[in-house]
């Protein structure tokens, strides 16, 4: 049995060690935020943080998430109050969505790190999310957005 904290929420559970975060979130947590890309950490899209770290869920075993605090989309605001999802909606950056949740997560840790972003930093922070769609000129308008909310005090 291994023990995991996801987004506040102590769980237990019966699984290989060896079984891949991404797994353990989604089919035995119920957490479908974090997607599936491409399974070799290369995507981003199954990007989740861990002891609030941006780590790829798809490769990272479940058992060195144990005891420590993982965090998901869902766990970034219940209510999407916080500044990213905030400012996501009103740049309305997604085209077809998929891998949004790892874009929001790759930020996250980007805006807690560097709070006033330029495009150079946005552009390097998050080099390692891939969007098929192309939303990228979004997304760096949508990170500077949010930055502006946490600097009014806007954040949850």
């Amino acid at each position: 049995m291994l023990t995991l904290v996801v987004n506040g929420k102590r769980s237990s559970i019966d699984v290989d060690p060896d079984m891949p975060l991404l797994w353990v979130l989604r089919e035995h947590l119920g957490l479908t935020g974090t997607k599936y890309g491409c399974g070799m950490a290369q995507c981003g899209a199954c990007t989740v943080h861990l002891d609030g770290e941006a780590v790829r869920s798809c490769v990272t075993p479940v058992s060195r998430a144990a005891g420590k605090n993982v965090t998901t989309i869902e766990g970034l605001s219940a209510d999407l109050s916080h500044p990213l999802q905030r400012a996501w909606t009103e740049i309305d950056v997604p085209q077809c969505g998929y891998c949004q949740s790892g874009q929001l997560m790759a930020a996250a840790v980007l805006l807690r790190e560097n709070p006033h972003p330029s495009d150079a930093d946005i552009d390097d922070g998050m080099a390692g999310n891939i969007c098929r769609c192309g939303t990228y000129p979004r997304i760096r308008r949508a990170i500077h957005r949010a930055a502006a909310l946490m600097a009014e005090g806007k954040s949850r």
